[in-house]
């Protein structure tokens, strides 16, 4: 830290000095303009790869570490709030600090950005895969970056546990959500529960425990002063107010294709079934994975089953919430059912359609949640229950990249007796994947390559190695 420059006489200030300790608060009272966050969540948007992990931690390294808009305890306040969230939690996340800075436009804009590129990603994607799926090339750029994407889950997961497990307490926390998920299947919600009940009550009995010290590496303060953010009285003409305009936003699209195309076509049954997920599925993309996959693929046969995991693997490979693989479910349903429409016409109404109701309800629980989530940001017993949620997210984050590693480099898996955790069957290896995994590990823990850099030489690994007719899928 530079040290405090020696008092200098009541005079005009020389250009370039460094400022003497009284007036050091005015810059840290100054929210940058909305431009510049318009900007910066563009650029954050495009970094979004590997899951909510790597997503969150993006956010920590631009907005926290680097730009320092926010503190660390306001940023892990608010993502505390979001876990607790049905749907995808760095999304919301990124509404909640937009919305910090800049009030509603704010977190509206951040929020949208967040997830815009990996529409249009993912939705190039799901046009190609219908009509080259098939081809060599495809399948070999994709499992090239499948690979990449388990390596990138598991330096996210290192650095959102740095900054979260502060104690042994919360570790512990940690452990035994993962083994709580990874070995018995536990519901999420009921993970989020005990660990909320656990964190409360170290905070009543220990509160050391559930403490978040700076950590050394943290660097100067934030500029922008807690005072400074955005607030908002939580009334109940504005609750009323928000709640009846994300409604309306919400609902319209739906009834407007149900009127148009009839109460039995796959865009109806789209937009009311993912409208229903979207408040359900709490834990993250893969939570909705096992509940959108048994309707998908079972009661209304919209895909394949192995075509849902190809669908998970796209969706890991672009920027956004991993969420978006409903994307990919909502485009295959409609162009092989499309009604009275053109298959591609049908494909992409059902694609926007479906991403419209799966992200509308998030900006709602956010922009109604926060003004209130924020007047209780010095609550004591609140702090200490969301602390415990946080640390056990951390293990459910691990759990998620266990499944996801198993499944990415084994083709096979089989359960352990009465346990719910999956083992790999060892013959049934990916030696091209496993390969591109490690070479990514390299590129992220050794060389600090950035997250799309690794990326696309992982793909290209992919694309020589099912080019010289090596097997990749």
């Amino acid at each position: 830290m530079t040290p405090e420059p020696t008092p200098a006489p009541a005079t005009a200030p020389t250009p370039g000095a460094e400022p003497a300790p009284e007036p050091a608060p005015a810059p840290a009272t100054a929210v940058p303009p909305f431009r510049t966050a318009v900007r910066a969540w563009f650029l954050v948007s495009l970094q979004t790869f590997g899951g909510p992990a790597g997503q969150i931690a993006v956010m920590q390294r631009e907005l926290v570490d680097e730009r320092r808009w926010i503190g660390q305890r306001r940023f892990l306040h608010a993502m505390n709030y979001c876990m607790l969230l049905p749907g995808p939690e760095a999304q919301q996340l990124a509404t909640y600090v937009g919305w910090l800075l800049h009030g509603t436009r704010g977190g509206l804009v951040a929020g949208g950005l967040f997830v815009l590129p990996g529409v249009l990603a993912l939705l190039a994607l799901s046009a190609v895969y219908v009509a080259f799926g098939s081809t060599v090339a495809v399948t070999a750029l994709f499992a090239g970056l499948a690979p990449a994407v388990v390596a990138i889950v598991a330096q996210a997961v290192q650095r959102v546990a740095r900054r979260a497990l502060t104690g042994r307490a919360l570790v512990a926390i940690a452990v035994a959500a993962f083994l709580a998920l990874a070995l018995f299947a536990v519901p999420f919600p009921v993970v989020v529960l005990v660990a909320g009940l656990a964190g409360w009550l170290l905070g009543r009995r220990r509160p050391a425990a559930v403490a978040h010290p700076a950590p050394a590496d943290d660097g100067p303060p934030p500029v922008i002063a807690d005072d400074a953010l955005h607030a908002e009285r939580p009334t109940a003409r504005r609750t009323l107010t928000v709640l009846a305009v994300g409604l309306l936003a919400w609902g319209v699209p739906v009834a407007a294709v149900a009127l148009l195309t009839g109460a039995g076509s796959t865009l109806t049954q789209q937009g009311l079934f993912f409208s229903g997920a979207a408040v359900v599925t709490f834990g993250g993309a893969y939570a909705v994975l096992a509940y959108v996959a048994q309707a998908a693929v079972t009661t209304y046969g919209w895909l394949a089953p192995g075509e849902m995991v190809r669908g998970l693997a796209l969706a890991e490979t672009t920027p956004g919430p991993l969420i978006m693989v409903v994307q990919f479910v909502a485009f295959l349903g409609a162009f092989r059912a499309p009604g009275g429409l053109d298959p591609w016409t049908a494909a992409v109404v059902a694609s926007l359609l479906v991403t419209w109701v799966t992200f509308v309800p998030s900006f709602l629980f956010v922009l109604l949640g926060a003004p209130y989530i924020e007047r209780l940001r010095g609550n004591r017993s609140l702090s200490s229950a969301l602390t415990g949620i946080t640390a056990a997210v951390v293990g459910v984050i691990a759990s998620l990249g266990l499944y996801f590693a198993v499944h990415t480099l084994f083709s096979d898996t089989g359960t352990a007796g009465p346990l719910a955790l999956e083992l790999p069957d060892p013959t049934s290896v990916r030696p091209v994947a496993v390969v591109i995994a490690a070479v990514a590990a390299v590129l992220l823990f050794r060389l600090r390559w950035s997250v799309l850099r690794t990326l696309g030489l992982c793909a290209a690994l992919g694309l020589v190695a099912g080019l010289a007719g090596l097997p990749v899928g």
